[in-house]
């Protein structure tokens, strides 16, 4: 079987090698196949059932993981820890260093708006490639994968047990405006023990607002949220 448009043969061999797992030719096309590509050509279905399967066996084999590694961390403690290692901007840094964006079967829209490197479609591939090496060769070597590609994460973010969205948001302000984040303390409310902050972050032109029980607290919740949409938007 021919490869179809959107991947030649030798890049699909360069990806899996990468990888470091085979995968059927088939199978490995569905995972890289978005569903504006599936849409427009009409060429089957698209990756997002790939991805469900792959989401539930990432969550899994994250829980094995973490469960084995961190014996003395309680329930909760492990919740957040996969949390954060399964979020959408950890899954998208994860694809992009396996170089998936460039491997992605997209449609022309979605290619014209920088879809290749957008993180939310980058960490559903991710995650329908982890879904089709469970079809073909079953959990453990899932289990395998998702260590390989996501171990050094669950190390750091153990450490840290969530990202430190200003700084991310900092990183992507000098980068792509050259600029830094305005932050802003918009109210607070409530009693002296009991105050609710409420802050507005500005960069780009765009902007968040985050709440929480401290002002550094509130700062990180709208670093969060506007770091999460800028990420999804094109680089200039």
């Amino acid at each position: 079987m021919e490869v179809q448009s959107g991947m030649d043969q030798e890049g699909l061999e360069r990806l899996l090698a990468r990888l470091g797992v085979p995968l059927p030719q088939e199978l490995a096309l569905l995972a890289l196949t978005h569903s504006s590509y599936a849409n427009e050509t009409g060429e089957g279905e698209s990756n997002e059932r790939l991805e469900f399967l792959g989401d539930a066996v990432l969550d899994l084999a994250l829980a094995d993981i973490l469960y084995r590694r961190f014996p003395d961390r309680d329930e909760g403690e492990l919740s957040k820890i996969r949390a954060v290692v399964v979020s959408r901007p950890v899954l998208a840094q994860a694809a992009r260093r396996l170089g998936l964006g460039e491997h992605l079967r997209l449609g022309r829209g979605e290619e014209r708006v920088g879809g290749r490197d957008r993180p939310s479609i980058l960490a559903a591939a991710l995650e329908a490639l982890l879904g089709a090496v469970f079809l073909a060769h079953g959990y453990p070597r899932a289990r395998a994968l998702a260590e390989e590609l996501l171990g050094e994460e669950v190390a750091r973010y153990a450490a840290e047990r969530s990202p430190d969205y200003k700084s991310l948001l900092q990183e992507l302000g000098q980068k792509r405006y050259g600029v830094l984040p305005a932050y802003n303390v918009v109210e607070s409310t409530g009693p002296e023990h009991e105050k609710v902050f409420t802050v507005a972050v500005e960069l780009g032109g765009s902007k968040a607002i985050g709440r929480g029980r401290s002002k550094k607290e509130a700062e990180q919740a709208a670093a969060k949220r506007l770091y999460l949409h800028l990420e999804e938007e094109p680089g200039e």
